[in-house]
């Protein structure tokens, strides 16, 4: 069995990303390895992203905010999938990937940016893992070995709209 990278982009790498990068390696069985980054990422991951991959036994030493440089490096994993998950970081000049990786928009509103008690922005982040874990389960459902890199970026793109 192939095993695929995904890049989870942002502009922060602190919440959305975060997520993004934990629920693709901890849903797909070693199908997938999850990566996060951000064209300008905060100090650290917020901490609720921490809790929610505490919750899935995701190694917390993993997660750290990192910049989207790091992944255009010759000596970076290369990536067969790259998901923007925030408007702005959809659009910025990204940097040249290796490899041409099938790249998609999914959109989602920072749920590090809601102002509310903690029951609130608790429930943000929920609604966020839940957009991101239906997403990524019509993705691992896809036949990716037999599609051109046309039809997957079709397919990348649709199962945003399906939700």
């Amino acid at each position: 069995m192939k095993t695929y990278n995904i890049l989870f982009l942002c502009t922060g790498n602190s919440a959305r990303s975060i997520i993004g990068e934990m629920l693709a390696t901890s849903l797909s069985q070693g199908r997938f390895i999850g990566y996060s980054a951000g064209s300008q990422p905060r100090p650290n991951p917020h901490p609720v992203a921490l809790e929610l991959a505490k919750q899935l036994d995701y190694p917390l030493e993993k997660l750290r905010s990192k910049s989207w440089d790091e992944f255009s490096k010759t000596d970076a994993p290369q990536m067969d999938f790259i998901i923007t998950v925030c408007d702005d970081a959809a659009g910025e000049v990204c940097p040249v990937w290796p490899g041409h990786p099938a790249t998609a928009h999914w959109g989602f509103p920072d749920p590090a940016s809601v102002l509310g008690n903690d029951e609130q922005i608790h429930h943000a982040f929920r609604q966020i893992e839940i957009g991101l874990r239906n997403r990524i389960e019509l993705l691992l459902d896809l036949p990716i070995e037999t599609l051109d890199q046309l039809s997957l970026k079709q397919e990348l793109n649709q199962i945003h709209t399906k939700i």
